[in-house]
């Protein structure tokens, strides 16, 4: 019988008991936790609590056992109740103090709601004071993660559109015939305005069609029938659009299990058919794979949420960077115009930058249709013309201006031909039974020639190589490394705390490595 194992004996008394920090080690990631959190200044987060009643669990260690259960891939209240009794680095980090799931909820979602971003805040600067950040330069990106929400309780603006066009059309055609049966002295030589419709006008004017069909014996059942369903039905679903479109608050779409969440087309298609589901847009900033700011969106576009996304950042830290790289997402004259008069230096392509890349690089022959295209067609800034492949002038006809969804004004220059009839190219130029006509944002061609100047430059090129490298592998460590693909929290209140906590998390994860 073998007999070489080293002594077991499970009921050995220790003459001197180890204390739990001897059994931490030194380089242990709940260390750079436990140190980092002791630096914070928690004043906002003590404030929170109420001086009377039951002590509570002291804040900062309910905070350092939180931020390492993030760290942990741990985010369930229960488990990490269970881990306070079990674990030996959230039992070193608790002094041995046990929270139940409750105080581990009710502290997650009430206490730190408010105060987050500040001990986020301190947490990057912290990382400033040791060099590992500049607060100079950002990588900007942005994803879209899944909201817990029911995946198929949506509810559609344009839907809500149609029915409500749909029940003013109804109520125009029963109006329009009670007026043709009714008296003399009841027709109404004014009738409503059936496109603006609210549940005072539709009970009004249901009412009024009602007493003109009872009062008139030649009116059919199936017209009664009608207006008796329209003013027992359309007020109650006036008032209910009105609220979905309350709702919506210029979105397309909302959950009816979270209301805040927008329907998105995602990477992470559970039907593999590009099918759209509730989630919001997460926004980051990040440095050396750090991540120093982010943000939460309702808006399936990055394009309208650079501006939000760069005002919180001032808020934060008091001052904007220096410089901002981005992906093509990003660029529009807005966003451009943005980043010059708040004096950011934009890396940021627009959305033919990488085609022209492209084709600049091969050195291909154009073909013969990219002569005819608005982009190569020669523009004579000096006397504000084009000219087109047969060299006749295309004189600046008017100005057009529209407003984007966000609010901002742009302005269009439209140029035309003088004559293409009888030309010899025309069937390749354009197909118009007119003479052509070409758009040019003179905003935009400027914002896009001086952006066209740094991306190709030696620092452009190098900073466009560092955001694959920076902010792309950020969201691939959290969504795939640490599976995180959907929040577990609704309300865009607690799904940005969340995101904070698993952000933060990220950071101290990459600091202790």
């Amino acid at each position: 019988m073998n007999t070489n194992f080293q002594d077991y004996n499970q009921q050995q008394n220790w003459l001197f008991p180890p204390s739990i920090e001897e059994l931490i080690p030194q380089n242990h990631p709940v260390r750079v936790v436990n140190g980092v959190i002791e630096q914070l200044d928690l004043g906002l987060l003590v404030a929170e609590y109420s001086r009377e009643g039951k002590p509570s669990y002291h804040p900062k260690m309910m905070l350092k056992v939180m931020v390492y259960a993030y760290m942990d891939n741990t985010y369930s209240s229960r488990k990490i109740e269970k881990a306070m009794r079990e674990n030996i680095n959230y039992m070193w980090l608790s002094a041995r103090q046990v929270a139940d799931h409750n105080t581990i909820a009710r502290f997650r979602s009430k206490k730190l709601k408010t105060i987050f971003k500040d001990i986020f805040k301190q947490v990057v600067l912290l990382l400033a004071e040791e060099g590992l950040v500049t607060l100079k330069e950002v990588f900007t990106d942005g994803t879209k993660i899944e909201s817990m929400a029911g995946r198929y309780t949506f509810v559609w603006g344009n839907a809500i559109k149609t029915r409500r066009e749909k029940m003013s059309e109804q109520l125009e055609e029963l109006w329009q015939y009670a007026q043709s049966v009714a008296d003399e002295e009841d027709k109404d030589p004014t009738p409503p305005d059936f496109t603006k419709m609210d549940r005072e006008k539709v009970e009004r004017t249901a009412q009024k069609i009602n007493k003109i069909l009872k009062g008139n014996p030649g009116v059919g059942s199936k017209q009664r029938a009608k207006a008796r369903y329209i003013e027992k039905h359309f007020p109650a679903n006036i008032e209910k659009y009105e609220g979905q479109e309350a709702l919506l608050a210029g979105r397309n779409s909302y959950s009816k299990t979270d209301p805040d969440a927008t329907f998105m087309r995602m990477k992470e298609d559970h039907m593999q058919n590009g099918q759209l589901k509730p989630g919001y847009n997460v926004q980051i900033s990040s440095e050396s794979q750090f991540i120093i700011h982010y943000s939460l969106h309702q808006t399936t576009n990055d394009i309208h949420t650079l501006k939000p996304h760069l005002q919180t950042y001032e808020y934060l830290y008091g001052a904007l960077p220096e410089n901002l790289t981005a992906d093509a997402g990003y660029g529009s004259e807005e966003n451009y115009g943005y980043l010059e008069n708040v004096g950011i230096e934009g890396y940021v392509k627009y959305n033919t930058f990488d085609k022209e890349e492209q084709t600049y690089k091969s050195k291909k022959k154009k073909n013969g249709k990219d002569d005819f295209n608005r982009n190569n067609l020669h523009y004579n800034a000096e006397g504000d013309y084009y000219v087109c492949p047969m060299g006749q002038h295309m004189e600046r006809t008017h100005d057009q201006k529209r407003t984007t969804k966000s609010g901002y004004r742009q302005t269009t220059s439209i140029y035309q031909a003088r004559n293409c009839q009888g030309c010899s190219l025309r069937g390749m130029c354009h197909k118009s039974k007119y003479d052509r006509k070409v758009e040019r944002n003179h905003q935009l061609e400027r914002h896009k020639e001086a952006v066209r100047k740094r991306l190709t430059s030696e620092e452009g090129i190098e900073r466009r190589k560092r955001r694959t490298a920076d902010v792309e592998p950020v969201f691939g460590h959290i969504k795939s490394n640490r599976n995180f693909k959907r929040f577990t929290h609704k309300g865009i209140k607690k799904v940005e705390l969340e995101f904070g906590l698993h952000a933060l998390a990220h950071n101290m994860r990459k600091k202790a490595a």
